[in-house]
């Protein structure tokens, strides 16, 4: 029990979900019910080291719903009383990774959205769309008729 302060913090620690949080479920439903269809938890680029929590592979969008503890959100950061040597430095470093991954997937070609746990659902999935809506333009539709097939007769 090395990080854990005692051992009821390391069950409640344990108990903490990598994927499929409250909020992360919240938008994916709008997402969904808006007829996006998307990939969960998925490696989106060789090479990063992340899994963003909605993926538009075809788009290249990346989208992640990050918790306001973990990922140091301004306004409901707090620090550790207990075991805060360790905690304070762990911390400090996933901020930092988020933002070495942020610029990895946009070097790659990729569009980066990050949200806040604590930011409205609608909100966010409304975001979401209009940034997979602009990736759309200028772009034929899965299965319709390009304009060189189109013009053979």
């Amino acid at each position: 029990m090395s990080w854990a302060s005692s051992e009821a913090s390391r069950r409640i620690m344990q108990a903490n979900r990598r994927r499929d949080t409250g909020p992360e479920l919240a938008v994916r439903r709008l997402l969904h019910a808006r007829g996006l269809r998307f990939r969960v938890d998925l490696a989106a680029q060789p090479g990063v080291r992340s899994r963003p929590d909605i993926v538009f592979t075809r788009r290249r969008i990346a989208v992640y719903i990050d918790g306001c503890f973990w990922h140091g959100c301004p306004r409901h950061r707090t620090q550790p009383k207990a075991n805060a040597d360790y905690w304070t430095p762990k911390l400090q470093r996933n901020v930092e990774r988020d933002a070495a991954v942020t610029l990895a997937l946009q070097d790659a070609g990729w569009t980066v959205l990050r949200f806040w746990e604590h930011e409205d659902p609608q909100v966010v999935a409304t975001t979401i769309a209009a940034a997979v809506e602009a990736a759309d333009v200028g772009k034929p539709r899965r299965g319709a008729a390009s304009s060189k097939s189109a013009t053979r007769a």
